[in-house]
């Protein structure tokens, strides 16, 4: 499941979150990868766990606890601290799937990488190339959104991110650990939660249609979810 999510910051946590990046140290995003993947990834990264990294985080952190859309896609039992990349032109990451398993830096914990997330912070018409293309049972899709905007799709999915051949693309890219680990799971129940947003716009919240698609959601929710 590819889940768009517009505006998850506005354009001035955008500024706020560059501005921090523009001042931080980029290092070669090799470093951040496993054996396999690094030697497909050429991009440059604040490292992890850096001021830097902690304080853009922060920022996007409490946009996602505020964000609906997030909470309902991704069910997040974990999030794992927002990291930093940057594609000039001539970089790239060739096609590869997420590892697992992250380690939460500083906290001493691993955690399950279900969720893998896009959030772009640099618009679209400021760079050429740059597409985050994930593939599916549906074909390949091509990503590139505004500032501010993120994707979020499944951790297990093969995607890349194409050459950069004019500007320079910075984004966020993390991780969630689902209370939901399997997909199919999750996207029937963030289907069925949009269906009851959309009958409880129509009908009273004490309707005895949305009493019950609201029961069956939670049942539903009781039964998949892992804590």
């Amino acid at each position: 499941m590819l889940v768009h999510l517009p505006a998850v910051l506005s354009k001035d946590e955008v500024s706020q979150v560059r501005d921090l990046l523009e001042r931080g140290a980029w290092v070669d995003g090799a470093e951040t990868a496993g054996e396999q993947a690094a030697k497909a990834k050429f991009n440059l990264q604040i490292r992890e766990g850096s001021k830097t990294a902690v304080e853009a985080g922060e920022v996007i952190l409490r946009a996602l606890a505020r964000n609906p859309i997030f909470n309902s896609a991704a069910l997040p039992m974990r999030v794992l601290p927002p990291l930093f990349n940057r594609y000039d032109v001539g970089m790239k990451f060739e096609d590869h799937v997420d590892g697992a398993i992250r380690m939460v830096v500083g906290a001493g914990i691993r955690m399950r990488a279900d969720v893998s997330s896009t959030l772009f912070l640099t618009p679209p018409e400021d760079y050429e190339g740059g597409e985050l293309t994930v593939s599916d049972t549906y074909g390949s899709h091509k990503v590139k959104l505004p500032a501010g905007d993120m994707i979020l799709y499944p951790a297990t999915s093969l995607h890349s991110v194409t050459p950069i051949t004019r500007g320079s693309r910075w984004s966020s890219f993390f991780w969630t650990q689902s209370m939901v680990r399997d997909d199919g799971q999750r996207t029937l129940l963030y289907e069925l939660d949009k269906a009851i947003m959309d009958v409880r716009a129509e009908l009273s919240d004490h309707n005895r249609a949305v009493v019950a698609l609201t029961s069956h959601y939670h049942n539903l929710l009781r039964r998949w979810a892992e804590l």
